[in-house]
């Protein structure tokens, strides 16, 4: 009898609850989110032979917990949160919020759910993973620090800067103002502040980029030799992906990537809007790729926005079409890699 163990993982403690198929409950366990976590779980586990721990998060709050069990020999798998959640609130009789409740709704949704990820040990896609994410919160940091910094020219000179604003630029403007009040005076000292800020958030958003330059080269992926997919995207598109075989066709990678548009027909009304489902980091990686390639007027990106043009679409309907397109080639080149 295979037994699914959920676990809803948090920050201080782990809760675990034990079902077996006909999800009759076998035992539960709180353990401390601490260096014995794994041992504690295991000799708790130990009566059930044949097991499946079923991780809430596995990429988030149980990254940790679940990457400890895989290199343990343990077979796991990831329960996404909103499905977990779903579960609960539809069943009956557990449908009370406490971490006991939460667990045991995330064994039912392992137990019943057809295809769920399957743990694997951090390898080099979650490298780029993790480099990507760490620039984009490098660039976000950038763009509101250059915002404050806008602000404060806006109060301190007529018209303020110009609307891409570079450091040395906003150096050589700072340098022009002489403070009249303590207001200005004030004004003047925390925009210089923001400008050390935004010199430092530039050297490290360029050591970032050299450090996915060189991982993405290091992967040897093919994916860079699609217009438009450069280092960053790259390594969004890998990282976030993970690896493409989970996805059986390219029609389900482009749900995934937020590409498929939806259906909201009703009767005789068949309709489809944008969707917003997805992962919305590898929306993003398509969005960057296809702005790319329409900036070039010989790209193919570039041809084939023409021609939806030329059919009748319009120019946001023609975009999210060769988003589409980007998305396939992606997910082909992505396949490609992984027979090599």
């Amino acid at each position: 009898m295979n037994v699914i163990i959920g676990v809803d993982p948090h920050k201080a403690t782990h809760t675990a609850v034990a079902l077996d198929g006909n999800e009759l409950e076998l035992g539960e366990v709180q353990v401390r989110a601490n260096t014995s976590q794994l041992k504690r779980l295991l000799a708790w586990a130990a009566p059930f032979e044949k097991r499946t721990w079923a991780v809430e998060g596995a990429g988030g709050c149980g990254y940790l917990l679940s990457q400890q069990l895989v290199a343990a020999g343990e077979d796991v798998v990831d329960v996404p949160a909103t499905l977990a959640a779903r579960v609960r609130v539809l069943g009956s009789g557990k449908s009370n919020k406490n971490d006991p409740n939460d667990a045991r709704s995330i064994a039912v949704a392992a137990l019943r759910a057809p295809r769920l990820a399957r743990v694997r040990p951090s390898d080099h896609a979650s490298v780029l993973r993790l480099l990507a994410k760490r620039n984009s919160q490098l660039s976000s940091s950038r763009t509101r620090t250059a915002c404050r910094l806008h602000a404060l020219l806006a109060e301190l000179l007529p018209g303020g800067s110009a609307s891409k604003l570079k450091a040395n630029e906003a150096e050589r403007l700072l340098a022009t103002i002489t403070p009249a009040t303590p207001m200005q005076a004030a004004r003047h000292a925390v925009a210089l502040e923001h400008l050390d800020d935004l010199r430092r958030l530039d050297a490290q958003l360029a050591e970032s980029r050299k450090r996915i330059v060189e991982a993405v080269a290091a992967s040897g992926t093919s994916v860079t030799g699609i217009v438009g997919v450069g280092p960053i995207v790259a390594a969004m598109a890998i990282g976030y992906t993970g690896d493409v075989r989970r996805f059986a066709t390219r029609h389900r990678y482009a749900a995934y990537t937020g590409t498929a548009p939806i259906e909201i027909s009703s009767g005789p009304r068949v309709i489809h809007r944008l969707s917003r489902r997805g992962n919305r980091q590898l929306n993003h990686a398509m969005h960057l790729a296809a702005l790319s390639q329409i900036r070039y007027p010989d790209t193919p990106g570039r041809v084939y926005f023409d021609r939806k043009i030329a059919e009748g679409k319009t120019s946001k309907e023609a975009f999210r079409a060769l988003k589409r397109r980007v998305s396939d080639a992606v997910y082909h080149q992505l396949l490609t890699d992984a027979g090599r």
